[in-house]
């Protein structure tokens, strides 16, 4: 199946940026195919600070998610309006399987999936 996963909650919100970054991995790891789409707060976890600082209660760190995500061909998507709004440049993707993207990629890869999961 393929899945999307849609976060928007950020560091402010360690456990639950770490869960969908979690179920993600879980979902990859079961052989589905995986999106991730960052927007909201959540437009600043692909920056090397909080890919180190974000771990959940429980649900993990942010790092390990996503370097298992990465390693397995996820590809992210980071709001562009979200990113520019809290300052993200290409520079803190730079390297990374990520890319800014607008809404309508966001409705063009929910209408393409089978599942969607929002945090």
């Amino acid at each position: 199946m393929k899945f999307l996963v849609h976060i928007t909650c950020g560091p402010e919100n360690p456990t639950k940026a770490a869960l969908g970054f979690l179920v993600a991995k879980t979902a990859l790891s079961e052989g589905h195919t995986v999106t991730l789409f960052l927007a909201g707060d959540a437009a600043v976890l692909l920056r090397d600070a909080e890919l180190d600082k974000v771990e959940g209660l429980g649900t993990g760190k942010l790092r390990d998610h996503y370097e298992a995500l990465a390693k397995g061909g996820v590809r992210f998507y980071v709001s562009g309006m979200s990113a520019k709004a809290r300052g993200v440049t290409d520079a803190d993707i730079s390297g990374k399987p990520a890319e800014f993207a607008m809404p309508a990629k966001l409705v063009q890869l929910a209408a393409d999936s089978d599942r969607v999961f929002t945090y």
